[in-house]
């Protein structure tokens, strides 16, 4: 690199203004506010006309879903309300460790010990 040729901006020299306008939203800010629009709908679940969020539509439908029987439904509808289930996996089991010999004869650590006296 040539540092004779790095110069600072000057003020009619500037980078152009990069990213987001300032005032423009988040896309999860655009997601939560038309999931927060009320329009009076038929409830998926008992077919009655209602007042609903697009989030409780969409939500209902889940439900709907899974009351006929679509266990992925069921299953987002779960971990959703409950949070998916921890796994616990038991570190402390014994483990036994067999070495088998180039006859392919399996030894376990006894004779190990023994073959290294």
């Amino acid at each position: 690199m040539n540092e004779q040729n790095l110069k600072p901006f000057s003020s009619e020299n500037q980078p152009k203004n990069r990213g987001r306008k300032p005032g423009s939203k988040n896309r999860s800010t655009i997601i939560r506010e038309w999931l927060d629009v009320e329009q009076v709908t038929e409830n998926p679940v008992t077919g009655e006309m209602q007042r609903l969020t697009v989030e409780e539509q969409i939500t209902l439908s889940m439900v709907k879903k899974a009351l006929l029987g679509d266990v992925n439904a069921y299953k987002a509808l779960m971990d959703s309300a409950y949070g998916k289930p921890t796994q616990y996996i038991d570190t402390n089991q014994d483990i036994t460790v067999h070495y088998i010999d180039d006859d392919g004869m399996v030894m376990d650590e006894s004779m190990m010990a023994e073959l290294a006296h």
